[in-house]
């Protein structure tokens, strides 16, 4: 190789070397710029008209790399709510995160479960997002009987624009879902078709939502956590990472936590390397309590202290073995719940929620009727 030669492959190199530490530059700046954005502060929080109560939230633990940590997710629908207005939460789930076994388990929260919600009396546990996150924290981990150290916080646009930024979802819808409604001026009809199909942003939100069956919300939150499992496994993917920063400025705008900058990126780091272990419904059937309270029918626990067990019960447990989730992976044959509700086919460990008593599924018919689509 002549010196004229080396010279143009060593200028080549040097200039792939610069352009590739001037995009880590960009990427890492781009991504922590975004990040930071997530937590809302002053005007820009979406609980900036909220007043403030004496609910005091768990603080957020000292990291360092061993504690399991408990976040509450949040969807709200807030299309027909003032400026300001805080709508009661259509979706309740906790991701719990341990760092030591690597893993993640999903509980979603049926929000007709009557509970007391610090300084404001019993109510449905959806209302507490009314009063505050520090309320909904406060709520959700005197039930569970776990702290509950973050939140994040996002309404029906948010999630669109998940889905959309990664390129949508492909996912074996389990059967034809319909519904139309003329009160949301049939902005948020239902219509898909059994099968396996490719959900954009406004169809995911569509099959999440859908709770016009037998089992209402208890199937809905079956496939709640499915798909967000799914959607979780579509992050992790090389494509989906290399776009990470115009995925946050697609959602960050109706995005707000109480996570820091640094709190996010180790707990994201976290999340990376874990697998789901699981996911359950709460309460769980057998603590399951159908009444009616004023003549509208909740959800009541039978026993809090059975349940605070069955937490620490299904957290403990040893998870060797992970389950494998719905995703856009190479096998794409797990499917969203059967229309008989199998765990198998949500490929998560649904086992208290996936076989009803004839009880539990009257009693979804009658609840589908007590708050709002």
């Amino acid at each position: 190789m002549n010196v004229k030669t080396k010279r143009t492959l060593l200028w080549s190199l040097g200039i792939i070397a610069v352009a590739l530490i001037g995009y880590a530059i960009y990427y890492f700046t781009a991504v922590y710029n975004q990040i930071g954005a997530l937590q809302k502060t002053g005007d820009a929080s979406p609980f900036k008209n909220v007043p403030t109560n004496t609910v005091a939230a768990a603080a957020p633990p000292v990291w360092t790399g061993t504690e399991p940590v408990n976040i509450l997710l949040m969807g709200v629908d807030s299309r027909n709510s003032d400026d300001g207005e805080i709508p009661r939460s259509d979706t309740m789930l906790v991701a719990s995160l341990d760092p030591v076994k690597k893993t993640i388990h999903l509980f979603s929260i049926l929000r007709d479960t009557y509970v007391d919600i610090p300084g404001y009396g019993e109510n449905r546990i959806n209302s507490a997002i009314t009063h505050g996150p520090n309320t909904a924290m406060k709520t959700v981990s005197d039930l569970l009987g776990i702290p509950v150290q973050y939140y994040v916080y996002t309404d029906f646009q948010g999630f669109i624009k998940l889905v959309d930024a990664v390129g949508g979802i492909d996912f074996k819808v389990e059967k034809d879902m319909h519904y139309t409604s003329a009160a949301d001026k049939h902005v948020y009809d239902i219509d898909l078709k059994a099968g396996m199909q490719h959900l954009d942003g406004k169809t995911a939100l569509q099959y999440v939502r859908f709770r016009h069956d037998a089992t209402s919300d208890f199937t809905r939150t079956e496939r709640q956590r499915a798909f967000l499992t799914a959607v979780g496994d579509k992050l992790k993917s090389t494509t989906s990472i290399m776009k990470l920063p115009d995925i946050l400025e697609q959602i960050n705008p109706y995005i707000d936590t109480n996570l820091s900058t640094d709190d996010l990126w180790k707990l994201a780091s976290v999340a990376y390397d874990s697998k789901m272990s699981g996911s359950e419904q709460l309460p769980p059937n057998d603590l399951l309590d159908e009444k009616h309270v004023g003549g509208a029918a909740v959800i009541g626990v039978k026993s809090e202290d059975k349940l605070k067990q069955f937490i620490q019960d299904t957290l403990n447990k040893n998870t060797t073995d992970p389950i494998p989730v719905s995703s856009d992976s190479k096998d794409s044959s797990t499917n969203g719940p059967s229309s008989s509700s199998s765990s198998s086919s949500t490929g998560s460990s649904t086992s208290s929620s996936s076989t009803r008593s004839p009880a539990s599924i009257s009693g979804a018919t009658s609840l589908s009727g007590s708050s709002s689509h």
